[in-house]
């Protein structure tokens, strides 16, 4: 049985590459310190508004109560990058960036009229990318050998870095993100838990140092200290996960960052390593790579659900959206222009967007207004 088991391990692993993903490696389902550093989080209240965090608590702390019976779980890591990002030299593997990439990214951030989303959601929403494959690699487990499973990406209350680090996939580095040697940060994750017995694999060492570049870049200062994140600063939770008024305070380091921010992976040294998505999905749509914040402040509710179809943006809904722009928006430039696009939304029926939209016009205002008087 230990060979048999052995060789599907083999076998597990290959067929995981196959499928496009860039890594899989296996542990046993005991969380140890993990789940006391979460309540210890909660209890600070550093989730904000996620109140779903607290109330699956326990979920996340025993894998075995979200699947019955499960000891182990197989942890794979999906690369995100997009090909928009590759080497422009021929005879180049063809998975390596352009040494530049992030470059281009500052870049774009320091362009006030440029809309910046996240590069993860840029494409297809990696949920059901992620879960297609996993479901067929657990598929190849059972052609083998019978077994009780469940396959997760972010879409349960799984400790999902916890799981990735003690697999071996990485470590947690000081911004609290899985890091690879191999493969910086930028990737997905995902998970089978089963009750299949597979020899498991040995975690890695950490190798941040004493590195803290993610600490000293983060706009709003929301890693609080090395692996400790206050999410009520971060400008994920911000533009993702909170849903009502974003704090006066905060609004003018968001910047134009719409939907999610990169800043701690772009500084991370790790992520020279980086690799260029083996799977197509992750391609920008919509051209949101290269939008302004003015074209997507114009889509209305009915575009913004057609063009976000089948993307992980379109969870936060339109009024989120415009919130989220019209920050962006009070942060650029003084510009007419963008303060008749804001005026033409005070129409608008959600109260949380007219807040904003009145806070974007003040910003705006006050601009011109230094413009014709210095």
């Amino acid at each position: 049985m230990r060979t048999e088991l052995h060789d599907l391990r083999v076998y597990l692993k290959n067929s995981a590459r196959a499928l496009g993903f860039s890594e899989c490696r296996i542990t046993d389902v005991d969380l140890g310190q993990a789940p006391a550093h979460l309540r210890s989080w909660l209890a600070a209240g550093m989730h904000g508004s996620m109140h779903y965090m607290e109330e699956h608590a326990d979920l996340r702390s025993a894998p075995a109560l979200l699947q019955p019976g499960c000891v182990r779980a197989i942890c794979v890591r999906l690369d995100y990058l997009p090909a928009t990002y590759a080497r422009p030299q021929e005879n180049t593997p063809l998975n390596l960036p352009d040494p530049n990439w992030a470059h281009q990214h500052w870049q774009r951030l320091a362009d006030p009229e440029a809309a910046n989303v996240s590069i993860y959601a840029q494409g297809r929403d990696y949920h059901k990318v992620v879960r297609q494959r996993l479901q067929k690699l657990a598929d190849i487990i059972s052609k083998h050998l019978p077994h009780r499973y469940r396959v997760f990406s972010d879409s349960a209350p799984v400790m999902e870095v916890a799981l990735a680090a003690k697999a071996g996939l990485g470590w947690r580095g000081k911004h609290t993100l899985l890091l690879n040697r191999e493969g910086g940060s930028l990737f997905f994750l995902g998970e089978i838990l089963t009750d299949c017995p597979l020899p498991i694999d040995e975690p890695i060492s950490e190798h941040c140092g004493s590195c803290r570049a993610c600490i000293d870049i983060c706009p709003t200062s929301a890693i609080v200290e090395p692996y400790k994140l206050d999410a009520r600063r971060c400008i994920s939770y911000l533009t993702i996960e909170h849903t009502g008024s974003i704090d006066k305070e905060l609004r003018p380091l968001i910047g134009s960052r719409i939907y999610g921010c990169d800043d701690c992976q772009l500084v991370c040294p790790w992520n020279k390593f980086a690799k260029i998505a083996q799977v197509p999905d992750f391609m920008p749509r919509n051209n949101l790579n290269q939008a302004t914040l003015l074209e997507l402040f114009e889509w209305t509710e009915e575009e913004f659900e057609q063009r976000l179809q089948g993307s992980a943006i379109k969870r936060i809904g339109h009024a989120q959206w415009l919130r989220n722009i019209a920050i962006a928006l009070g942060n650029a430039p003084a510009s007419r222009t963008i303060f008749n696009a804001l005026k033409a939304r005070l129409h608008h029926p959600d109260a949380i967007v007219l807040e904003h939209v009145a806070w974007a016009m003040q910003r705006q205002e006050e601009g011109l207004i230094k413009k014709l008087c210095p």
